[in-house]
């Protein structure tokens, strides 16, 4: 992973991504309007976070096979980057909700209240709240040798809990939310060829960004532990 053209690719599609989100047409739907463009945004963050809490459930695994405690701290660095993702997939989320779902006739008060019952919102917080506890809990255990088993541990039963309350109850609920008869983005349906050509690589490239960012984390760590082991 340290060659340099996956970082190429990373900055190229961001940038395509982002330019154009911004610029290329997209279709003239009557209650998403422009905000369909958050597409490229919100919902590529939700993929990228997948990838990276899955990325992170893999070395808690390889480190409960192997005690190996590089594996311990590359599923730290991964679910933070996966935590980071989560944040902004539901900050964005919920400014995109507050442009398509809140009712204009009604105070902006009454309009948020019916957001935030809003299963898949719901669903969300609880999948990021758990996270959460991961790293109290890792922080609430001093010995190191404990810490790690029961992290790696607690990372996979939060890694379980990411598909009953995003992807599973949401669906059975009534729910704004599209996607209640699919994937959302991915049910041929649900975008147009146009927005396709945008919105893959722009999951390829906050993917690719997330684990850059995972792996300077993981880099910076390995040397603090090399520089500690050589102090003794």
């Amino acid at each position: 992973m340290r060659k340099t053209w996956w970082k190429i690719l990373c900055i190229v599609l961001l940038l395509y991504a982002i330019i154009g989100g911004l610029l290329l047409p997209v279709p003239a739907l009557k209650q998403l309007q422009e905000t369909i463009r958050n597409l490229y945004y919100h919902v590529s963050m939700w993929f990228a976070m997948m990838a990276i809490f899955t990325i992170s459930l893999v070395h808690s695994i390889r480190y409960l096979r192997s005690s190996d405690f590089k594996f311990d701290i590359c599923a730290r660095e991964y679910a933070t980057v996966g935590l980071v993702l989560g944040f902004l997939g539901y900050a964005t989320g919920i400014i995109w909700a507050s442009f398509t779902w809140a009712d204009p006739n009604n105070p902006a008060y009454a309009s948020f209240g019916s957001i935030a019952r809003e299963p898949k919102l719901i669903g969300t917080a609880i999948a990021i709240l758990t996270y959460c506890a991961y790293f109290v809990l890792r922080s609430s255990i001093t010995d190191i040798d404990k810490r790690a088993r029961v992290s790696a541990v607690y990372n996979i039963f939060a890694y379980a809990m990411l598909f009953p309350s995003i992807w599973i109850v949401p669906r059975i609920l009534p729910s704004l939310h599209p996607g209640q008869e699919g994937n959302p983005a991915l049910n041929y349906n649900d975008i147009d060829s146009r927005m396709r050509m945008v919105f893959y690589p722009a999951v390829i490239g906050w993917t690719l960004l997330a684990v850059w960012i995972a792996t300077l984390k993981i880099r910076i760590n390995f040397l603090k532990e090399k520089n500690w082991l050589n102090a003794k």
